[in-house]
């Protein structure tokens, strides 16, 4: 990627900026990130570093992580606003809740961005910071000789960012700076003599007249109050202010006495409130459709079923998944799905009364919680009536776009007692709907509950799982015979399912299969597998190769060499160090297109083995006919080798003499113990692969116990 262009410092001086997080490589991409703009940046590793930083130096600008193991970014911002520190604090954390935000943002914080930054956004943020800090300096230094140069006060006052106001006994404004005509559009000849309480928004008033009609004893403390201000074109709908007022004693000399009026400052916060509104939004809301989203259904729900609870009133949830949506959005592609989203949700609003929610809970999927359905027909009627009004034609950009909907209710107390129970039977009766012929409702009853319906919601959570991203990719070490050196992996998915922990592929593969949700699920494996790896290709392991199992359903798809070589292309992955594990059964389909593919992708320079070899039907001249460098022997076959009675183990020796003959490289899988390792390799297996030299797991973790194992092996 072609580095953004290198911009100047804001100022000739540098600014004193500190990076604050727990983890060595974010303040290290921070700092050369920083340096490569000409900024100079201090780093504190953890939030006790940084108070010690913060007390030892001073500084102008902190980026500062909020989740920290030691103390908190939250604990700093206390910190820094307990001390008064003359400094602006910039959050860059991966916590986005409202809380966590909208707490830094009342502790002081001037901005927030979010992991994983964006270079240029967080460049012109800190750039922005610098400047407003420069500028607050600045203010600061002037209002010291405030006193001694009328000239140099009314600089400061009119190039305040804030506005500046004088109000007279009567709560009228005597003065104004010309920041009021920038940010309301009032000149200020229009506003003087006229009451404060005329520049504040309807809504404000009585408690804008209470702030400022209260006595102000000489001596006390400023007060400060958030405000709607008017502004004269009426071009946003609100503009709100921090209004700050302090009493200022003036010497009558005409009647020999003092008297009071009220100074003040209004700064304008809009932007701010704006965005926690927005980040408040966004944590609660569908971008796409505006509708809220799963936690806020969920939130809903919970509250609905207490209250139904306490009240012995019933309620309704309703799992609406549009029909033949997947057909649309892949023939006409994700925009035209979206627009028809959008349009579907727009419909579904129809349906509904006021104190309804409706969710887009993921994909095309919808959840409807009815609060006060006391029936099942009153649940049936708001059904049928959304069904009625999906069924009408959708016209989207000059088509005429068809879909229905499949509707599973589940009803308070008989289909759920709580809010998981509710949304997965309304599941359950939705997938009886898709079984029966879709476009339909039905009500949850507890003899759905079957295992043909658990697979299918398997099938669904599966779904879902790609979306949400739960999958991990752990890696086998293929173990030299010769020199038991580290020579390849083999990539293994696992799913890391929210509820049921870790998932095994033996769980989860059949009925990947069935769905066809195994070409994503090995679409998946391959560009993480190829992107892992080719990290360490390039840290130290250079030849490293790697081995990906792959279904014949991803093998038969028309695009699937064009795939394969974007996806090394990509991943900038050599491709003499790819090994493709296919399946007996893909060979004996004897296509002919699939030869050609395979022979296209062997000429690119990428391997081909045969996996679980000895388990079908293959032949020599099948084996002849596929560009095939390997053949992995069983683990069934591995299993027969014994010390006490190697004459069981008569398979692998006729598979390994035959791998020879052909000169093809071999694998044996599922070596466990010594005696199969030495055995093996005394027939000249080339690698193996097993429990014997690690299960499958991380990369990482694989190559410590390598390394651990190493070791050992030296100190013996």
């Amino acid at each position: 990627m072609t580095p953004p262009q290198r911009l100047p410092t804001p100022d000739d001086s540098p600014a004193r900026i500190l990076l604050v997080d727990d983890e060595q490589r974010m303040l290290d991409s921070l700092q050369k990130l920083l340096r490569f703009y000409n900024f100079e940046a201090d780093v504190a590793l953890g939030g006790r570093a940084a108070i010690e930083r913060l007390e030892a130096a001073s500084y102008d600008v902190v980026l500062l992580d909020l989740r920290m193991p030691d103390l908190s970014g939250h604990a700093i911002l206390a910190h820094i606003a307990e001390r008064q520190l003359p400094l602006l604090s910039i959050v860059v954390s991966g916590e986005s809740s409202v809380d966590d935000v909208s707490k830094a943002l009342r502790l002081g914080a001037y901005d927030y961005l979010k992991k994983p930054y964006v270079p240029d956004e967080l460049i012109a943020t800190v750039k922005n910071a610098i400047n407003k800090k420069r500028l607050e300096d600045a203010n600061r230094v002037m209002s010291l000789r405030l006193n001694r140069s009328e000239k140099l006060h009314r600089f400061i006052v009119n190039n305040s960012p804030d506005i500046i106001y004088i109000l007279d006994e009567d709560g009228c404004i005597s003065f104004l700076n010309s920041r009021v005509e920038a940010l309301l559009g009032f000149r200020r000849e229009e506003l003087l003599g006229r009451p404060i309480l005329a520049l504040v928004e309807k809504e404000d008033r009585e408690k804008a007249a209470y702030f400022f009609e209260q006595p102000t004893p000489p001596g006390e403390a400023g007060r400060t109050i958030d405000l709607a201000l008017r502004t004269r074109s009426g071009g946003r709908a609100r503009r709100y202010f921090e209004m700050s007022l302090w009493p200022v004693k003036e010497r009558d000399e005409l009647h020999g006495s003092d008297r009071y009026r009220l100074y003040g400052t209004a700064r304008d916060i809009t932007d701010r409130l704006e965005a926690e509104a927005f980040i408040s939004f966004q944590a609660y809301h569908d971008l796409l459709t505006r509708l809220p989203n799963r936690t806020l259904f969920k939130d809903r729900l919970s509250m609905a079923i207490t209250q139904a609870a306490r009240n012995d009133k019933r309620l309704a949830v309703m799992f609406i998944d549009l029909d033949r949506f997947k057909v649309i959005n892949d023939s006409l592609g994700h925009t035209m799905g979206d627009r028809l989203l959008q349009a579907v949700s727009q419909r579904l609003m129809g349906c509904i009364r006021k104190g309804d929610t409706l969710s887009r809970f993921g994909g095309d999927e919808f959840t409807l919680l009815l609060p006060d359905a006391q029936s099942e027909e009153a649940a049936v009627m708001v059904a049928e009536k959304i069904l009625d009004s999906i069924k009408r034609p959708f016209k989207l950009a000059g088509h005429e776009i068809h879909i229905g909907a499949s509707i599973g209710i589940s009803l308070f107390p008989e289909g759920g007692v709580t809010l998981d129970a509710m949304i997965k039977n309304a599941d359950i009766a939705m997938y009886r709907v898709k079984n029966s012929g879709k476009n339909g409702y039905a009500i949850f009853s507890h003899d759905m509950t079957t295992p043909a319906t658990e697979r299918l919601m398997l099938e669904q959570e599966l779904r879902r799982a790609l979306e949400s991203d739960e999958f991990q990719i752990v890696y086998q070490p293929q173990v030299a015979t010769d020199t038991e050196a580290l020579v390849g992996v083999e990539a293994l998915i696992r799913w890391n399912h929210p509820t049921r922990g870790l998932l095994a592929p033996g769980e989860f593969i059949p009925v990947a299969e069935d769905s066809r949700l195994i070409i994503d699920l090995d679409r998946l494996t391959l560009a993480r597998a190829c992107r892992e790896i080719a990290h360490y290709h390039r840290n130290g392991i250079p030849e490293l190769r790697l081995a990906v199992n792959l279904s014949p359903l991803a093998v038969e798809k028309a695009d699937f060499v064009e795939r394969v070589l974007a996806t090394l292309a990509e991943e900038n992955f050599p491709p003499h160090l790819l090994e493709l594990e296919i399946t007996e059964s893909l060979l004996m389909s004897d296509r002919d297109d699939v030869v050609e593919k395979l022979e296209q992708l062997s000429a690119a320079g990428v391997h081909f083995a045969i996996d679980d070899f000895g388990t079908g039907y293959s032949s020599l001249s099948y084996l002849r006919k596929f560009p095939v460098a390997t053949l992995k022997i069983d683990r069934s076959f591995v299993n027969s080798i014994r010390a006490a009675a190697r004459e069981e183990a008569c398979i692998v020796d006729a598979i390994i003499s035959m791998a020879q003959g052909l000169k093809l490289n071999i694998v044996a899988e599922g070596v466990e113990n010594r005696t199969q390792f030495n055995y093996l390799r005394s027939l000249g297996c080339d690698m193996v692969q097993g429990y014997l030299f690690g299960q499958p797991t991380s990369m990482s973790h694989l190559l410590q116990q390598r390394l651990t194992v190493a070791d050992s092996a030296a100190a013996t």
